[in-house]
């Protein structure tokens, strides 16, 4: 597909698993028949935050997920150390040349050992540009296993900055779109009486408006609390419209 039609393509999508499936294809087209991308929106100076908050997007097997982001390996990538510190693109031969030179501490070296055991050899990282500190979003672009860093380098070369383009166009459309981490999704009514919150009404507005007590109310905006697993409900509010499960439109 031409740069062009792809990029109105990815304006067209309403929901995340459309474009996701779409940008999965179109970047095997390059390649890469892997994808890891993800986006914090609580990143602190010591932390990334609650990775239950982490927006993550992959088609790697369930074995490798389990590994590098269940069990936290993520952390001591060196391509995701790259991409903390940098904005742009950078080939994965930066982590091939440390762990030829001996530079990795043993908690990296345990993150590049199990990529090579999973067959996660050679690629290259996407950090997209931060507006805020608060915020960190990377993709991660797997070759074919039949594809050298060589290889993949010399693809780089003659399309890297139409790939580039496609993936931050990509990225910023999925910055429009609801999403909702695993066990971290509203209802609908809790939805709606976050968005009354938000719109300035009562506990007792709330309740005249959709007909309900006030201590259903109170338990929909506790309930709403305990699923975004935040304090106050102003916070609910705040984290909800991040990830955009405000005001939206039922299917």
């Amino acid at each position: 597909m031409k740069l062009s039609d792809y990029l109105h393509l990815l304006t067209q999508f309403k929901t995340i698993e459309e474009l996701w499936h779409a940008h999965v294809s179109q970047m095997g087209r390059f390649g890469f028949d892997r994808l890891l991308y993800g986006y914090t929106l609580f990143k602190t100076a010591t932390s990334l935050g609650d990775p239950d908050d982490f927006v993550i997007l992959s088609n790697h097997d369930p074995e490798y997920l389990d590994g590098f982001l269940s069990r936290g390996l993520y952390s001591n990538a060196p391509m995701l150390k790259w991409a903390l510190e940098n904005e742009g693109y950078a080939s994965w031969r930066i982590a091939q040349d440390m762990a030829a030179q001996g530079l990795f501490d043993a908690k990296t070296r345990e993150v590049y050992d199990f990529n090579q055991r999973m067959g996660v050899l050679a690629g290259y990282t996407i950090s997209f540009n931060s507006g805020t500190q608060r915020f960190k979003g990377a993709i991660a672009l797997t070759a074919r296993q039949d594809l050298s860093q060589n290889d993949i380098d010399e693809i780089w070369a003659e399309h890297g900055a139409d790939i580039v383009l496609m993936n931050n166009v990509a990225h910023l459309k999925i910055l429009t779109l609801p999403y909702s981490a695993p066990n971290r999704g509203l209802t609908k009514r809790q939805r709606e009486v976050l968005q009354w919150v938000g719109d300035g009404k009562t506990t007792q507005d709330i309740a005249l408006l959709m007909g309900l007590t006030t201590a259903t109310i109170e338990k929909h905006l506790r309930l709403a609390r305990e699923t975004l697993s935040v304090e106050t409900t102003a916070q609910a509010i705040l984290k909800a419209a991040l990830h955009n499960q405000m005001y939206t439109i039922e299917s």
